[in-house]
């Protein structure tokens, strides 16, 4: 029967704990990438509802101050009327009657077929169009949660492969244990050789200058990151400013 080591304070923020129900911070780095990814999507979306909004005010108002409607209206009565009951009038009237007409012709006609016919989209369109990507944005943020099961999946059906997996995690973590003050030296001097940021360097004159503000902006210690209590120790050197922990120091 073997005994695992306790975890370190600084070794515990690369560990994923499938019970802790926040989004821990190995999860949180693939999380914000999915949610970047997204981000073309969403100003894909936008520009294209944002043009089809605009194009549909263009036409509208093309077609407001474009529209034209013609309407004609004719009317026509021929009547010819002979009078008498002699041969030659009733010749006439079985005649000329002939030509007796009457007509009314009504005309309504406009350019509505010319014009551009605009079809905007619909409240209802613009949800469907983003529930999908308001359900893909949700997405990411709940896969770190099933991405847990995939070891328990993987040693249910695979126990022997899992095991030799967890075995080689563990002795690499050993191996990391016995050369851990060596890689954390080399890691703070990593940091030390880059040049503070320009927020850095505010917060730390800020601190100078108002000591009141200590309160507030606390620092945090360089290994683990625990936030600054009274056990806190800062490094002797005046040139490093680096701050840790009791455990840490």
């Amino acid at each position: 029967k073997r005994t695992l080591l306790p975890l370190l304070r600084q070794e515990t923020s690369s560990f994923i704990f499938p019970c802790h129900l926040a989004v821990q911070r190995p999860e949180l780095k693939h999380m914000v990438l999915e949610l970047l990814r997204c981000i073309p999507l969403l100003l894909f979306l936008l520009f294209v509802c944002g043009l089809d909004h605009f194009i549909f005010s263009i036409l509208s108002i093309i077609q407001h101050h474009s529209f034209v409607q013609y309407s004609y209206q004719t009317s026509h009565h021929l009547t010819v009327n002979v009078m008498g009951t002699s041969l030659m009038a009733q010749l006439l009237r079985n005649t000329i009657g002939a030509l007796n007409t009457s007509f009314d012709n009504q005309v309504e006609t406009s350019n509505l077929a010319c014009l551009p016919q605009p079809s905007g989209m619909t409240r209802q369109q613009y949800l469907n169009t983003c529930l999908p990507l308001g359900a893909l944005a949700l997405l990411c943020l709940a896969q770190v949660y099933p991405f847990r099961l995939r070891r328990a999946i993987a040693a249910f059906y695979f126990p022997k492969r899992e095991k030799t997996r967890v075995l080689f995690l563990y002795n690499k973590l050993l191996r990391q244990r016995k050369n851990f003050l060596h890689l954390q030296r080399g890691r703070i001097a990593r940091q030390a050789r880059q040049s503070p940021t320009l927020g850095t360097w505010l917060l730390e004159w800020c601190r100078r200058r108002w000591p009141w503000l200590r309160r507030c902006l606390r620092r945090r210690c360089t290994l683990c990151g625990m936030p600054e209590t009274p056990q806190h120790r800062p490094c002797p050197s005046p040139d490093c400013g680096a701050f840790y922990c009791e455990p840490c120091w």
